[in-house]
């Protein structure tokens, strides 16, 4: 099972609304959309210990929506760059 480090052993305040229950934040998903020029890329990582966790089929389900999610994220991204202005021309 994916394990969780409390706020104070990961550089995090204790949550405020109840200072004796502290809050975990776990990533298990991250999608980075980065960009070089016009070439717009999408990725997308998983918690280790969560992949471990799930069953073949679940690893594949996942990866297929974490595709389409990609996708998804990249082309909006790359259409919201291609409505901005043109890069300025460099000097080559």
């Amino acid at each position: 099972m994916a394990q969780a480090l409390p706020p104070s052993e990961v550089n995090m305040p204790p949550s405020n609304d109840n200072p004796a229950d502290p809050t975990w934040d776990v990533e298990l998903l991250r999608v980075l959309v980065s960009r070089k020029g016009t070439q717009v890329e999408a990725q997308w990582a998983i918690h280790p210990q969560l992949k471990q966790d799930l069953l073949p089929n679940e690893w594949q389900e996942v990866r297929d929506l974490m595709a389409k999610a990609t996708d998804i994220v990249g082309d909006r991204f790359s259409k919201a760059l291609s409505e901005t202005d043109p890069m300025p021309p460099g000097n080559a």
